[in-house]
């Protein structure tokens, strides 16, 4: 054993750590990835906001420890104090350099190609990117420009400099207790989606009408929102979902909207009401898909694309080592975005995604209910895969290493260990 004296590397984490948001869950994870070798690191917090989103999706003992961490990180600044690690959860063209080794944690984009501004914020700031699946990663590391220097010369495939590593989230499994939701339909369908160009809501509801339109026993529960969870925006979500129902005319099978703010438990017990068929996913593409990987942990059969970040827990392997869908597909075609969708710095205007094709999405809903037990099957071995594969010790450590750093250190070679991260921050200066 090595006999060095000890001293934990000060990391500082940046991101919306209390936000209920797919970023909030990132930064969480991030954060449980550090405190399981807190032993090693001394753990300092940035909280930021993120868009309009509500707050304390943390649990308790967690919300106490970071609002504790804040207080003495701000301490800490007021000293002067530096920090030998950043990791900043956030889009990329909001990194900045704030230590000696410098680590991004991005969704990344579900589209085709990353903004200029996104490769040009990575390679000024950082040394290391992380992603949340293997599309984000692959969309960062493909994309590609022709841009001139600032002397005037060309440069052709102009790209992100530094290693890009994808990491799932670890399992996400509750323990179901009721809600106050009552259903009169006993099949029924699940979405669980922010309201907004990307999800493709509008024609996940509308082809689910169309499908369903004579049968006064079938549901589609709609778990959204617009931006928020208030009362205001539930009164906006309301009348956006009651002028898309009268476009469709009359029906007999029921929609639900569901609102507001749900603990997990509660989640939980829709992905695994006796009444629910599959929750559907439409969308034009996800950074990872955390609402389909939170079904597959229940075994809830999934109806979706097979592109996007979802593909990275949607199959798993045969007997024969052939990698299988557990999914009900739906076929879909690539194509520009939307211009509604289009984002300055973030969705370009020449980028691509995913639209599902109807006829196959209403062949899947009908499919889904007259091979029920087949896909039942599929959805337990899914969750099988999942439950096996993504372990939050697998996970936390797969972030570790992620970061660049050894993962796994033995505890009784602690200096070591610490001594090559050293080692690492060195390279980067």
């Amino acid at each position: 054993m090595s006999t060095l004296p000890t001293t934990k590397k000060r990391i500082i984490i940046k991101g919306p750590l209390m936000s209920r948001s797919g970023y909030g869950e990132q930064a969480r994870f991030a954060l449980r990835s550090i405190r399981s070798r807190s032993d090693l690191f001394d753990i300092y917090i940035s909280n930021i906001r993120w868009g309009a989103t509500g707050q304390t999706a943390a649990t308790k003992e967690e919300e106490t420890f970071i609002k504790e961490t804040l207080r003495k990180t701000q301490l800490y600044i007021d000293q002067g104090g530096q920090f030998d690690i950043s990791l900043q959860i956030t889009v990329p063209n909001e990194f900045e350099n704030m230590a000696g080794l410098n680590v991004g944690y991005t969704a990344g984009v579900e589209t085709t190609k990353v903004a200029p501004e996104w490769i040009a914020k990575t390679n000024e700031s950082m040394h290391r990117v992380i992603t949340t699946s293997t599309h984000a990663k692959n969309v960062l590391e493909q994309t590609r420009y022709d841009v001139k220097d600032p002397q005037g010369n060309e440069i052709k495939g102009w790209g992100v400099q530094v290693p890009v590593a994808a990491v799932n989230y670890p399992i996400r499994k509750y323990t179901a207790e009721p809600t106050a939701i009552e259903f009169t339909t006993s099949n029924n369908f699940l979405v669980v989606a922010q309201w907004g160009p990307r999800k493709n809501l509008e024609n996940t509801i509308r082809w689910f009408v169309d499908v369903f339109r004579d049968n006064e026993d079938i549901g589609l529960v709609v778990k959204t929102n617009t931006v928020s969870d208030s009362i205001t925006d539930r009164e906006v979500t309301s009348g956006r979902m009651q002028a898309l129902l009268n476009s469709c005319g009359d029906r007999k099978c029921k929609i639900y909207l569901v609102h507001g703010e749900l603990p997990d438990t509660s989640l939980a017990w829709l992905y695994e009401h006796p009444t629910m068929k599959a929750i559907i996913n439409i969308g034009h593409g996800e950074g990872f898909g955390l609402p389909l990987f939170e079904a597959a942990c229940h075994g809830l059969p999934i109806i979706t694309a097979a592109w996007s970040g979802q593909t990275d827990f949607i199959y798993s392997l045969s007997k024969k080592g052939k990698r299988m869908p557990r999914f009900i597909k739906v076929d879909y075609d690539i194509n520009t975005v939307q211009k509604e969708a289009v984002w300055p710095g973030i969705i370009q205007e020449d980028a691509r995604w995913c639209y599902v094709r109807e006829a196959s999405y209403k062949r899947a809903l009908t499919e889904c209910l007259e091979k029920e037990a087949h896909h039942r099957k599929n959805a337990q071995i899914l969750q099988d895969h999942v439950l096996t594969t993504f372990t939050p010790e697998n996970q936390y450590e797969e972030f570790i290493k992620g970061m660049g750093l050894p993962a796994g250190g033995a505890r009784d070679d602690d200096n070591n260990w610490l001594l090559e991260i050293e080692d690492i921050i060195k390279d980067y200066e």
